[in-house]
């Protein structure tokens, strides 16, 4: 099995890829073939609406000039996906939003790219307001035609300061 995971958070190293990690451990122990892929240090904009992905169906997103696609092809190889984002003003960062909105498109584009796919969000939240955030990320999986993958609880961890998630 092979899972990808996605922090959406612009600080490196903090809880949201913690928590990511967290998940990813356990299945590495059990041989899954796992990645992290971290979206700090990089500019994302979002979906400019251009279609163009409709027409190339090329399972690229025309704005080349971001790790985008490279995340796009990373999720098409893989059979779990797992986004992480800390709660900014109660919802997904600005980018983990812009990677979801052009990731959805093309995906959509090309026939439903991340069809059957399992799926799972985490959030790293400093109080509250992660619930938004965690629907943001699972409304990407279920657009998507993704397998939800189910908890005990809400994948949601709290820690206001780097590493404080780890307690909760």
């Amino acid at each position: 099995m092979k899972v990808v995971a996605i922090c959406g958070s612009p600080r490196k190293q903090g809880n949201t890829d913690l928590l990511l990690r967290t998940v990813l451990e356990p299945l590495a122990e059990v041989g899954a073939d796992t990645e992290l892929v971290e979206l700090a240090g990089h500019a994302i904009r979002g979906c400019t609406a251009c279609y163009i992905c409709f027409h190339k169906k090329n399972g690229k997103c025309v704005l080349a000039k971001d790790l985008v696609n490279d995340c796009i092809a990373k999720m098409v190889a893989a059979d779990a996906i797992l986004l992480g984002s800390p709660n900014y003003f109660a919802d997904v960062t600005s980018e983990m939003k812009a990677l979801i909105d052009r990731c959805g498109m093309v995906g959509r584009a090309n026939g439903d790219l991340f069809r059957r796919k399992l799926g799972a969000a985490v959030v790293a939240s400093g109080r509250a307001g992660a619930m938004h955030a965690f629907d943001t990320m699972n409304h990407f999986f279920l657009m998507g035609q993704m397998i939800i993958v189910g908890s005990n609880y809400w994948n949601i961890g709290i820690g206001p300061e780097i590493g404080e998630a780890a307690d909760d």
